[in-house]
């Protein structure tokens, strides 16, 4: 229900202006040392690339300073983790203990995002907790990396750690350890993870108490108080600032696998009033028979990272989360109870909800429009390396880069961290080669992935590789996105589907789609896989045609489709000088005959979509942008339920900003 009142007006601050800053700006640094011993002393080359967070929080575990690479699915979530200690351990928590948490119905993500939780006192009296989260390779279950599509439940996507210690007063518990670490794979290194991430809260610790030293435990207590109030009272008048009232969007899972055609809508209403943001998502599906649910805490977080993009100037922590309110409904897609498998919660709803909240901002902030980013995926593959005599089992996890959607004023980023994380780094081939018997073979720009628009988006990246000493090798992929094509908006026009492909190039080829697990692989095997481009913004025709040749010179977009989907006529002079000319006349005539056509390339009936595919008059790409068809690339089976979602969203997104 939303509240009739005006919130009460917050007192600015009783610190004096440079207290205040140096402090602040202190609690920023305080975090990011802690990430910097993280990033030095990790086992996991996961880690080592960035898909960890840090945090300072107060003694009620409210979260007072993020670092600034930290990833913002965690960050958003870390305050109810450290509330979830306190909840279990209250009245029995003492100076030397560190508790363990990965719970994902307690606040967490998903089970490899483990929390280490220290909190410090200071004269018998807890003041704060230190957080570190790193995202462990393995957690157990049934499959390498922990992520099982077909589990309906947690039970087979890793060992789950409800709060527990680990640190008794300063003795370390090795007996609870060593039964936690002993149920996933690769153990040592999990150990050597769980350590840094203690010794890194231990960091943030002694530089806390540091600024106590300095400045006194009654200056920095008030500063965690103010810190707060500063982001709210700041996030307020930024609020108020825009006008009041409701805006609604809907975005897509691919699929329920018990199902088969259909997406799976998430709907998000949000509405300001009274300088407050509320969203309610009560209109999203029930949870489905995979991975790809969100836990509340979540599906919470997707929203803050949604909104918080259209606020980058303020900072983040539980100052925001007093002005952003939600509802999600229980069962649901966006609010999984225990035990529902939620583990691929990160390609699934989490990155719908922040892109459904691109597309409401959009509305209310046109200046900061932004259109559908690419899906975060995941591609596994575990086994034994036989390189050596060690015959060691190994992870190779790799994430890749892809496109950003297109911007009010600019083309989306390339080749770009997924909104899920952007402080995520691409991982390095090399590094992967060393650790893992994997090549990789390609690491490309994809020509034709950006969704086209007057700012088109940004391009989407190819990746593949062969297995080389591998025994027992299986392979499991996390992504969404081959039927819930990343979409444009303000007219513009879809970018291209996600998917693995096993063998490619071969008659062997096989395409696996979005999401797989325990595929067997070996020896010589090899893969490949697309991440998308970002939607484009704005109608296509209305690009200006010498940023059409800039992008084909570039090798962005290829002749044919600047035609098809720009309707600029490009002719070839010279390749290897980037020598090329457009034809005006011709372009012309083409973006006349493009008006013309598409309100009713829209409409054709799917079938003959489908027909004209198979016979080689159109291409996928013809399909999808053209047509607004969606098919089953596995069968090459247009899907008529998907087809008339997928076809709502694009006369809503883009014909209707079409003259």
């Amino acid at each position: 229900m939303l509240s009739a009142q005006k919130p009460i007006q917050i007192q600015e601050t009783t610190l004096d202006p440079v207290t205040f800053e140096v402090l602040k700006n202190g609690f920023v640094n305080l975090v990011d040392q802690m990430a910097e011993q993280m990033l030095r002393t990790c086992y996991s080359f996961v880690i080592y690339n960035r898909d960890f967070s840090c945090a300072l929080c107060d003694a009620e575990g409210n979260t007072v300073m993020q670092g600034t690479q930290d990833i913002s699915v965690h960050v958003g979530t870390l305050h109810l983790t450290a509330k979830a200690v306190l909840e279990d351990f209250k009245g029995d928590i003492h100076p030397g203990d560190v508790f363990l948490v990965n719970d994902p119905y307690r606040g967490g993500t998903h089970f490899c995002d483990t929390r280490v939780i220290l909190p410090v006192f200071y004269e018998d009296q807890l003041i704060a907790f230190m957080q570190t989260n790193g995202h462990w390779a393995d957690v157990g279950g049934s499959n390498p990396g922990s992520f099982d599509v077909k589990s309906r439940d947690h039970f087979g996507e890793g060992i789950r750690i409800p709060p527990v210690r680990i640190y008794s007063k300063g003795e370390y518990l090795s007996d609870v350890v060593n039964l936690i670490i002993s149920n996933m794979r690769v153990p040592k290194e999990r150990l050597g993870d769980l350590r840094s991430q203690v010794e890194a809260a231990k960091v943030g610790q002694k530089q806390l108490l540091e600024l106590i030293k300095k400045y006194g435990l009654d200056t920095v207590l008030t500063a965690f108080k103010e810190v707060q109030d500063y982001v709210e009272r700041l996030t307020r008048k930024k609020i108020e600032s825009l006008p009041e009232g409701t805006w609604e969007a809907v975005d897509y899972i691919d699929m329920d696998p018990e199902v088969g055609d259909a997406l799976i809508p998430i709907r998000v209403k949000m509405t300001i009033k009274n300088n407050e943001i509320y969203y309610d998502l009560s209109g999203s599906h029930p949870y489905i028979s995979c991975f790809l649910n969100a836990g509340f805490g979540s599906a919470l977080s997707g929203l803050y990272a949604g909104t918080k993009t259209f606020f980058p100037e303020v900072p983040l922590n539980s100052g925001f989360y007093r002005v952003v309110k939600a509802f999600l409904p229980e069962n649901s897609v966006v609010n999984a109870p225990e035990p529902v498998a939620v583990t691929g919660f990160c390609s699934g709803a989490f990155e719908k909800i922040m892109n459904a909240c691109f597309e409401i901002w959009s509305e209310i902030m046109p200046e900061r429009a932004i259109a559908c980013s690419f899906n975060l995926e995941y591609l596994l593959i575990g086994g034994y390396d036989r390189r050596n005599t060690s015959n060691n089992y190994f992870m190779w996890y790799d994430w890749m880069a892809g496109g950003h959607g297109g911007r009010i004023d600019r083309d989306g980023a390339n080749a770009t961290s997924p909104v899920f994380g952007v402080g995520l780094s691409v991982q390095p081939c090399e590094g992967q080669e060393r650790l893992s018997p994997v090549i990789t073979t390609k690491h490309a720009i994809i020509t034709d992935s950006a969704g086209p628009g007057k700012y088109r988006g940004g391009c989407g990246v190819e990746k593949g590789g062969v297995l080389t000493e591998v025994f027992g090798g299986v392979m499991s992929y996390c992504c969404d996105r081959s039927r819930s094509i990343t979409w444009g908006i303000k007219g513009g026009l879809p970018s291209i589907p996600q998917g693995a492909i096993l063998h490619p190039n071969t008659e062997q080829e096989q395409f696996l789609g979005t999401i797989f697990s325990n595929v067997k692989v070996n020896k010589g095997d090899s893969f490949t896989r697309p991440s998308a481009g970002g939607g484009g913004l704005g109608d296509p025709l209305e690009r200006d045609v010498n940023a059409v040749l800039e992008d084909v010179i570039d090798e962005y977009v290829s002749i044919e489709r600047a035609r098809k989907d720009y309707g600029v006529v490009i002719k070839e002079i010279d390749r290897d000088l980037d020598l090329f000319e457009i034809d005006h006349e011709a372009t012309k005539k083409e973006r006349e005959y493009i008006r013309k056509n598409r309100n009713a390339w829209l409409h054709v009936c799917p079938y003959e979509v489908e027909k004209m595919y198979k016979n080689g008059e159109i291409d996928q790409l013809d399909v999808i942008r053209r047509y607004g068809v969606i098919m089953d690339y596995t069968t090459n089976q247009v899907l008529i339920k998907s087809t008339e979602q997928y076809r709502k969203s694009m006369l809503k997104r883009t014909l209707a900003y079409w003259d």
